[in-house]
Parts: C-alpha cells; structure tokens; sequence
C-alpha cells in the first residue's frame, strides 16, 4: 500500500509539472500574439509593453527582442531599437532579420558603411530574400553611392516587375546619376503600374520641366492635384512651372494655396516675394521677405533681393544695410558688390562705390581664373539671382546650409507643452506679484517630493549631482515600489533619453495610484498629465526627423518599403495622448496646465474647436496663462 501511495504521488507531481510548465508555454504564447496583434496594429508601445513581459520569461528567443526592436523603432527609439537587434543577432548569429533592421537602424544614424556591412552578411546568409537588395539600395542612395543604388533596384525589379515604389526610387537615382531620360522612363513604368498615386506625377512633371516641356509638366502637375487636392508639393511645383511661362498670377495662387496650408513655408514665402516684387507690389514683396529673414536670419538671397526691392522705393540706406549683411555672410559674393557700388554711387560716395566695384571686378576674376569649375559660385555676375527658386535650387548645394530656406514654422510655433520635470528647487517661495498659478494638491505634491520638482513648459538642463539625487531618490528602498517612486524612475529615464521606459513605469505609476484610499489618489490625474505630454512628445519626436528620402518604416514582414522623395507629408495621431489627458482632467477639473496642454494636442490634430474651447477653459481656471492666449 505504501509503496502504491508512492506510486501515485510521483505520477501527481509529474502531471502537476507537466500543468505548469503547459501553463508556462500558453502565458508565453498569449504575450507573443498579442505583442505581434499589437505591432500589426501600429500600437507600439502596448506592443513593447508585451515583449518586455516576454523577454524577461525567456531570454533566449531571438524574436521577441526583434519584435520590441521593431516597435522601438517605430516610435523613435533608435538606440533602444538597435539594442534589441544586436540582442536579437547576438543569440542567434545567423538571423537575416536582425542583420536586415539593425542596417536600417544604422542608416538612420547616417552609419552607412556599417548599415552596408549588415545589410551585406543577410545576403550572404539569404541570397534570395529579395526585399534586401530594395533595402540596400535605398541606403546606397542615402550614401550618395547611385550607381550601387541603380545596380540593387535593377536586381529588385527583376524579381519584383510590379513595384512601382522601386521605379520611383531608381528613377531618382537615375537623376543624380544626370541620365534624365533613364528617369523619365522609370517614372512612366511607376505612373503605368499605379496610376492613381500622385507621387510618380509629379516626379514625372519635374523631369518635363527640367527638359523645359512645360505643357507635359503642368499637365503632370494638374493630374497631381486631381488625384491629391492637398498635395502642396505639387501646387509648388505648378507655381515654378507657371512663372516660367510667365503666369505670374496664376504662379501667385499656386503659392497662396501653399501658404494657406503652410503658412510657415519659408520657400514659398520667398518665391511669393519675388513675383510680387516683378509685379511692383513692393510692399507685399517687403513682407515676405521680412517673414523669411525672420524665420531664417542667414539667407543671403533674401537679404540680396530685398535690397533690391529696396532701391525700387528709393530707401538707399535699408538697401545698403541688405547688401552688407549678403557680403558678410558671403564674402565672395561678386554681384553684391556690384549692386552696392550702385547704391553708394546714388549717394553720392563715390570712393566707396569704387572700391566696391574693384573688388566685384577682382571676384570675377579669380573665377574666370578657376575656368568656371565652381559652377555655384557667387563671383559669377551672369547668374541671375533673382530667380525663383525650386526645391533643388543653388542653396542647397556647395556653399549653403541645406535647410537655408526649408519649411519651419518658427513664427506661429505653440508654445510647448506642460508637465512636471525636476528642477533641483526644492525650498520655492513664490511672490504674489509673480502670479503664480496656485492649488493646494500641487504644492502637497511637490512637498512629498525627495527632490525639487514644479510644473513648467520650459527645458530644463539637469546638473550631474541633481540627476545623480533623481536616480537615488528612484531607485533607493525595498519592496514594492511606491507610485511616487515609479514616477521618479519615469522621470529619470526620461532625463536619460530612455522614453520607452520612462512610458512604462508611467503607467505602472497610474496603476500604483488607483489602489490608494487616501487622497493620494488624486495623484494619477499628474502622472496621466505627464504621460500624455511624453506619448505627444515621441510622435513629435517622431515628426522632426526629416531628410530629402522619406524614412524607412519597418513592419515584421521581412521588407521594408521607403521611396526617395523630395517632401514628406504625413499625418499623427495623438489619440493616445489626449486620453491620458482627458483622464486627468475628469479626475482634478481644476487644473490649467491639463486643458492647456489640451489645446495643443487638439490643434495638432486639427480639431480647432476643442482647442480653442480648451484654452479657454485654461484662461477661466488660470487668467495670467500668457501662453494659453498666445496659442489660442
């Protein structure tokens, strides 16, 4: 009997093992599918979320840290994204996938030659995989290497005939390679293969104009704005072409319709100046080129052609000041010397406007001497640099910044978002001139705090001993956690540039705060409000990092798809965010800074009545909010 009862408990705990390791492998498997559901979904973060559970239940599955890696990119987190790769190739050295993503990621960094060399050991490893070699070849064209750009899309093409992403993109390569008809062809193959994708239009309509076929590109151009009506590119574009053929007005409404979708555009700014000025509407001229030198103080064609518009109304001293401002930024710029010899010769300085004209002379020269090999040169007096200019104008090349005139909103930017951040302050006294806004669970807040903390919109530059008293005060204790103290981890990873992170021991605060009784509660309504502003700030994040090739985007399908562009046009969703902070204002109605940040989160969204209506209600709550009114 005894020696049966043995039996029987040795079968009970073998079956109780079999259970709970069975248990184990569906945990394992139910994270998996939802982290893949998730990813596939575009729900990144939840994505990551998933895997972190994963990698910490096995850490030898290759996947699961190529799948966070994924999510990690797509939210920005390039370091944290290659992370997971090299963890990803490191358990499994011969994984194609993770030698594939890490050269995408490593080409983001403009890492190029170890972008290759990854890209180069998958081929190896799978010759056939065909989406490496679309891969490669945008990282060649990245790498300004088009004839290897060509090689790989040719080699693309012929397994995939039916891509009209990878004409486009060989096409391009084929421009600066100087083989325009090359170009052209591709992008009649694209238009062919997808003919409702306005994008091989307009690619197609700047080679006619470039070719000066100006019927066929405004024909391209219009076929453009058919199939897009909001496609400002392509309104750009049909202004140059319009101006060329000398339709200065229908040129201007080309650039208003730009304009009224980007008021910011500093390019159409100065090419809406320009016309206006060859109509002789100068001062609508002056205002444009004002509002450009405003967003961009060192563009030497704006201050050159203002002067011009200067001399047109007779004030000799604001055009002097224009054409000294061009010669310092450009020393070598010849026609500036030339014109301001002019204006000193209208005043009456004769021995200056001599010296200026010697000195144009001189410039000229010693380019005439380079036998015209520095074609952008600013010596060259037969250039006329009162032209309109396109997207790839003179200043982008060897003497300009590349971003001389590029689209930035400075003067109608919000003002930035609140939250809370550590300030290293702890005893702060307020005066009541400075009219502070004030709410007793705030300063309890802050109270409660180990470090100095308040609410602010400003940046703040933390010293190496507060952020070593922040990581201390995180990190310090045993046992569970506190809410307070998940929100001080958030805080820290935040100041390290560890977003992904900083997100989830946000939430692992909220949840902290949910199970308290005391009015510590209250606190989830801040640690939601710092949330929202972190998800809003990894979209922006996500939508400054513009170049001239629109930014590879991954998925977990083993391809990856970008097209070389000129203009990126994209749409974000802050939906996460606003729920974060819709979430804290039904838990504290009472504070400014949630129906504020509100406001922004709307107006980005281009829902313009609930930012305005949330503004509003900040104003109510707060009436020396000086931001609230500015962006409102």
């Amino acid at each position: 009997m005894h020696k049966l009862l043995k039996n029987i408990l040795a079968v009970c705990l073998l079956l109780c093992a079999g259970m709970l390791e069975l248990h184990a492998q569906y945990d394992k498997d139910v994270f998996y599918m939802r982290g893949r559901r998730a990813l596939a979904d575009g729900k990144y973060a939840q994505a990551i979320e998933n895997f972190n559970i994963l990698s910490q239940l096995d850490t030898t599955d290759h996947w699961t840290f190529f799948f966070r890696g994924i999510a990690k990119y797509n939210l920005g987190d390039l370091r944290g994204a290659k992370k997971d790769f090299d963890r990803s190739v490191r358990i499994n050295p011969v994984f194609t996938s993770g030698y594939h993503y890490r050269g995408i990621t490593e080409s983001r960094f403009g890492n190029y030659d170890a972008a290759l060399a990854d890209l180069q050991h998958a081929i190896d490893l799978r010759p056939g995989e065909i989406g490496l070699y679309f891969s490669r070849g945008v990282t060649y064209f990245l790498s300004r290497q088009f004839e290897n750009a060509v090689s790989d899309f040719d080699r693309y093409i012929r397994k995939e005939p039916k891509d009209p992403s990878a004409f486009l993109n060989r096409g391009a390569s084929h421009l600066f390679l100087g083989d325009t008809l090359k170009a052209l062809n591709d992008y009649n193959k694209a238009i062919k293969l997808d003919r409702f994708d306005p994008e091989g239009y307009v690619r197609r309509g700047r080679v006619y104009a470039s070719l000066k076929d100006y019927d066929k590109a405004v024909a391209d151009m219009d076929r453009a704005i058919e199939l897009d009506t909001a496609n400002t590119f392509a309104y750009f574009n049909r202004a140059i072409m319009h101006y060329e053929q000398q339709r200065y007005h229908e040129a201007m409404d080309d650039l208003n319709r730009v304009l009224k979708e980007e008021p910011g555009n500093a390019l159409t700014l100065y090419n809406r100046g320009l016309i206006s000025a060859q109509l002789g509407a100068y001062d609508e001229a002056l205002n444009d080129l004002d509002r450009v030198l405003n967003i961009n103080p060192e563009n030497v064609l704006a201050y050159f052609n203002r002067a011009s518009v200067f001399i047109e109304m007779g004030m000799y001293e604001n055009a002097l000041e224009d054409y000294d401002k061009a010669i310092e930024l450009y020393p070598d710029f010849a026609k500036a010397y030339m014109n301001r010899s002019y204006v000193k010769n209208l005043m009456g300085d004769f021995k200056a406007s001599k010296k200026d004209y010697d000195t144009a002379q001189q410039k000229v020269r010693e380019y005439r001497e380079r036998n015209r090999t520095d074609v952008g040169s600013f010596a060259d007096t037969t250039k006329k640099y009162s032209a309109l200019l396109s997207l790839d104008a003179e200043f982008a090349k060897k003497d300009f910044n590349d971003e001389l005139l590029q689209h930035r909103d400075i003067d109608i930017r919000l003002r930035p978002l609140y939250k809370f951040t550590v300030t290293g302050v702890k005893d702060d006294t307020n005066y009541a001139l400075e009219h502070k806004f004030e709410n007793p669970l705030i300063a309890r807040f802050k109270a409660g705090l180990p470090v100095g903390a308040d609410v602010t919109n400003s940046e703040v530059q933390l010293s190496p001993e507060m952020a070593g008293k922040l990581e201390e005060a995180a990190w310090t204790g045993t046992g569970e956690p506190s809410a307070e103290q998940f929100f001080l981890r958030a805080l820290n990873d935040y100041d390290a540039k560890q977003f992904n992170s900083s997100l989830d021991y946000y939430g692992k605060a909220i949840e902290a705060a949910r199970q308290k009784g005391d009015f510590s509660r209250y606190y989830e309504a801040f640690y939601r409000m710092n949330r929202g502003v972190l998800r809003a700030e990894m979209i922006d994040f996500i939508a400054s990092i513009q170049s001239n090739v629109q930014v590879l985007s991954m998925d977990d399908t083993g391809n990856t798809r970008a097209r070389v562009k000129d203009q990126i046009t994209r749409q974000y969703d802050y939906t996460d965010a606003i729920e974060d902070l819709k979430e804290a204002s039904e838990i504290l109605k009472d504070i400014p800074y949630v129906y504020y940040n509100l406001g922004n989160l709307y107006c980005l969204s281009a829902e313009h009545i609930n930012s305005i209506d949330n503004y509003t209600k900040a104003i109510e709550l707060y009436p020396y909010m000086g931001d609230a009114y500015f962006n409102r």
